[in-house]
């Protein structure tokens, strides 16, 4: 399933100085159902999954200290900034742990992600590895800052990893899960996660959006890839 930046698809047309975006599947109708899958999808877990946020919550607070909730600045739909919520997973201090492994940094700085992140706290790993962390972005799909399903979510100074195709990923909302999410997460280059990304908006249809969420699913409960 993963695609390779020099296997984009075929349809991808990014022009520098346009919004357009040729996608087949970009019509009305498809737009309004992905606005109704969301909500069918957010609002009923909001309820159900309640007890486990409280559960959660309470957790985070007694494994180290520090705020339950962390606000990630994110661009958005547009190059909107807005920030987006999980779970506190890493200690408050974490960039002065960080500054004692120099190697790390580099690493963090090259593909913003560390397999073995000294910040995490102990609840933080177990939050990762089943994506629990993320759970709170449900309320920025209530919200409509972010979409079920969607490209990844980045960092402003990412934008530049994206090199042509920055236009088109602004166009879109990210997702709470995408392709890149059922298709070796972190385990995956960043080069790769680029593609994935173009082709999501590229070949998006909502049927395209019912795989991939029936695919988090075992995906996630497994949890592989995730750090």
């Amino acid at each position: 399933m993963i695609l390779q930046t020099n296997q984009l698809p075929e349809n991808v047309n990014v022009e520098l100085n346009t919004t357009k975006i040729t996608n087949g599947g970009a019509t009305r109708y498809n737009h309004v159902a992905k606005l109704v899958l969301d909500y069918a999808v957010t609002l009923p877990s909001l309820l159900l999954l309640a007890p486990l946020f409280i559960l959660l919550a309470v957790l985070v607070k007694l494994d180290s200290p520090g705020p339950i909730f962390h606000r990630r600045r994110v661009l958005g739909q547009n190059g909107r900034v807005f920030n987006a919520f999980k779970f506190r997973t890493m200690y408050v201090n974490g960039d002065e742990i960080l500054a004692r492994y120099p190697k790390l940094r580099q690493e963090l700085n090259k593909n913003y992600k560390l397999k073995c992140d000294p910040r995490v706290t102990r609840v933080g790993k177990l939050l990762r590895k089943f994506s629990l962390d993320e759970l709170p972005q449900l309320l920025n799909v209530l919200t409509r800052d972010m979409s079920m399903i969607g490209p990844r979510i980045i960092a402003p100074n990412e934008i530049s990893k994206y090199g042509p195709y920055a236009p088109m990923l602004m166009r879109v909302m990210p997702g709470l899960t995408g392709l890149w999410q059922v298709s070796g997460r972190s385990n995956t280059t960043y080069d790769e996660r680029v593609a994935l990304d173009m082709q999501y908006i590229t070949k998006w249809s909502v049927w395209l959006d019912i795989k991939i969420l029936l695919w988090t699913i075992p995906v996630v409960l497994k949890g592989d890839g995730a750090y």
